[in-house]
C-alpha cells in the first residue's frame, strides 16, 4: 500500500525512491572519499586520481540515455536492481583491489551500476508524482544530493581508521537498496497506468507546443556547455578538495573528510531551494543565478584562509547547484515529448563532463599545483554570460 495524495502523488513510492538513490550516491561518493587512502596506499599522482574519476564518470555515462531509450520502449521495472548489483560487486573488488588497473576495473562496475538506476528511477519518480513534476524530481535529486555527502561522513568514520578493506562492509548497503527497488519494480504497472490515465486528462483541449528546431538546437548546446562549466568547478572539489586543505592548511584527513561532507551538503539545500524558486520566477532566472552569481566568491576563495574557505565554498556550492534541476527541466520544457531521452541524457552528462573535467584538473594539479588548479577554476562561472542565448521559453513563470 502507497500514501497518495488527493492529487495523485505517491509520496511513499518517491520516498522510497529518494532513499534508494541516497543509497545509490552515498556509495558511488566513497570513491573520491577515498582518494587521500588510494593515493598514500598505490602511490598515485593526481592524474592517476583523476583518471579513476574519468573511468567512473565515463562509465556511469555512456549507458545512461542508451539505457534511457530501450526502457522507454520496453519498461524494465526492475533493472536497477540490476544495477545495484553492479554497484555491489565494484565495492568488495574496491575494497581488495591489488592493484590501480583493478581499481580501474572496480569503480567502472560502479559507474556501470550507477547509469543503469538512474533513467528507470527517474521513470518511476515521474509516474508517482501525479503531476506534480517539481516535487517528485526535488525528492528523488535531494536523495541523491544527500547521498552525495555522506560518503566523506562514512570515509572519516569508517574507512580512514578501518583501512580500505572496510568499503566492502557497504555491500549491506546496497542489499537494502535492492529489497527496496524490488518494492518498487512491484508498483510500475500500476503507477504506468495512472500516469497514462492523468496524462490524457491533463492533454484534452491542451494545445502541445513545438519549438523550432533553431530554438532546441541553440538551446542544448547552451544548456550542455553551462553543465560542463559548473560540472568542472564542482568536481574540483569532489576529487581535489582534500588535497587542497591538507597541503595548504594541514588539515588531518579525518577533518578534511569532514569539511568536504559539510560542502556536498550545501548541494542538497541547493536542490531544492532552486527547485522551489525555480517554480515561482522561472527557470530562465535561476540559471542565470546559479551559474553567473558565484562569481565573486570563486575569486575570493583562492586568497581565503580556512575559516573562510569554509564559508565560501559553502555559499559557491549552495548557489551552484541549483542549477541542475533548472537545466534539466528547461530541456524538457525544449523536447516536452522526450522526456527520457532528455533524463538519460543530461544526467548522463553530469557523469561525463564531470570526469572529463576530473582528468584535466589532474593533469593541472600535477603540472603547477592544487592551489593553481583553484585560482583557474574560479573564473568558470563567467560561463554563466552564455545564458543570454538561451531561448526565453519561461519568460511569463511565476
Amino acid at each position: 500500500m502507497t500514501t497518495t495524495t488527493r492529487s495523485g502523488t505517491h509520496l511513499a513510492v518517491l520516498s522510497v525512491l529518494g532513499l534508494t538513490h541516497l543509497l545509490n550516491d552515498m556509495m558511488q561518493s566513497l570513491i573520491p572519499a577515498a582518494y587521500p587512502i588510494l593515493k598514500a596506499a598505490y602511490e598515485l599522482d593526481f592524474v592517476q586520481i583523476g583518471m579513476i574519476t574519468l573511468t567512473f564518470q565515463i562509465a556511469g555515462a555512456m549507458l545512461q540515455p542508451v539505457i534511457g531509450m530501450v526502457t522507454d520502449r520496453r519498461p524494465a521495472p526492475y533493472s536497477p536492481v540490476v544495477g545495484m548489483m553492479f554497484t555491489l560487486s565494484g565495492l568488495v573488488s574496491l575494497a581488495y583491489a591489488p592493484s590501480y588497473s583493478m581499481i580501474l576495473v572496480s569503480v567502472a562496475l560502479i559507474g556501470i551500476g550507477s547509469s543503469i538506476f538512474h533513467p528507470e528511477a527517474t521513470r518511476m519518480a515521474r509516474y508517482a508524482s501525479g503531476g506534480r513534476q517539481g516535487l517528485a524530481q526535488g525528492i528523488f535529486q535531494v536523495g541523491g544530493q544527500a547521498g552525495g555527502a555522506l560518503g566523506p561522513v562514512f570515509a572519516a568514520l569508517i574507512v580512514v581508521p578501518w583501512g580500505q578493506p572496510s568499503l566492502a562492509w557497504f555491500a549491506v548497503t546496497a542489499l537494502m537498496a535492492m529489497m527496496l527497488l524490488t518494492w518498487i519494480g512491484s508498483k510500475q504497472r500500476q503507477l504506468s497506468v495512472e500516469f497514462a490515465a492523468s496524462r490524457a486528462r491533463r492533454k484534452m483541449g491542451v494545445e502541445t507546443i513545438q519549438h523550432a528546431p533553431l530554438t532546441i538546437g541553440i538551446g542544448l548546446v547552451v544548456l550542455t556547455f553551462l553543465m560542463f562549466t559548473k560540472n568542472t568547478y564542482g568536481e574540483s572539489f569532489r576529487s581535489f578538495y582534500t588535497f587542497y586543505l591538507i597541503e595548504r592548511f594541514g588539515l588531518s584527513i579525518p577533518a578534511s573528510q569532514m569539511m568536504l561532507f559539510v560542502f556536498l551538503l550545501a548541494a542538497a539545500v541547493g536542490v531544492l531551494i532552486g527547485g522551489i524558486v525555480g517554480d515561482r520566477i522561472g527557470r530562465y532566472r535561476i540559471i542565470w543565478i546559479s551559474v553567473l552569481g558565484p562569481l565573486p566568491l570563486t575569486l575570493i576563495l583562492p586568497y581565503a584562509d580556512l575559516f573562510w574557505t569554509g564559508v565560501l565554498t559553502i555559499m559557491i556550492n549552495l548557489i551552484m547547484a541549483s542549477a541542475f534541476a533548472s537545466i534539466l527541466i528547461y530541456a524538457m520544457d525544449l523536447l516536452p515529448n522526450r522526456i527520457g531521452l532528455i533524463g538519460g541524457l543530461f544526467y548522463g552528462l553530469n557523469f561525463g563532463l564531470g570526469g572529463i573535467a576530473a582528468a584535466l584538473l589532474g593533469v593541472l594539479a600535477d603540472s603547477y599545483s592544487v592551489e593553481t588548479v583553484y585560482l583557474i577554476c574560479s573564473f568558470l562561472p563567467l560561463a554563466g554570460l552564455l545564458t543570454w542565448f538561451l531561448p526565453r521559453i519561461d519568460e511569463g513563470a511565476g
